[in-house]
């Protein structure tokens, strides 16, 4: 079945194209941060993620809010930490204000990495949109993508 197959309706259509459009990007990028950093899409989404934390109010994130925002379960989110943490990407060190509570950051190295990995994340994304773009059913999700900003987290 294609995106446009009219076994599908509108719904079930716009979601296929949707869903071919995220796996070419995510597919994409996955290729160029493996070749150039030796990292996967989920390892620099929860670098990057983490990278945004702050010492402030609200400033670090649970594992719960660091697996909505990298789209993995906890138990997932956990063993990628627990991987990146051996790689000396990132540390792990107890809340100062609630001794229950284990935050993650990430380190020198992960932080020069991630810095080192963003442009290639970045041209391999537009590398992905201007191929789809060039699919006419999938160009005007092209567009829309590039006119969309970031939510702000709650």
């Amino acid at each position: 079945m294609t995106a446009t197959d009219p076994a599908l309706t509108a719904l079930a259509q716009g979601w296929c194209a949707l869903s071919l459009l995220h796996g070419r990007i995510e597919a994409h990028i996955e290729r160029a941060l493996q070749a150039r950093h030796d990292l996967s899409v989920r390892e620099y989404s929860l670098l990057d993620v983490l990278s945004r934390q702050h010492a402030g109010e609200g400033g670090h994130l649970q594992m719960k809010q660091v697996a909505d925002a990298v789209v993995l379960s906890q138990s997932a989110t956990t063993r990628l930490v627990t991987r990146l943490e051996d790689r000396g990407l990132l540390e792990r060190y107890l809340c100062p204000t609630d001794r229950r509570g284990i935050y993650t950051d990430v380190t020198e190295t992960g932080l020069k990495l991630l810095a080192e990995a963003r442009p290639t994340n970045d041209t391999a994304l537009r590398e992905a949109l201007d191929e789809a773009a060039k699919n006419p059913d999938l160009a005007p999700l092209v567009r829309v993508v590039e006119t969309l900003k970031a939510p702000v987290p709650a």
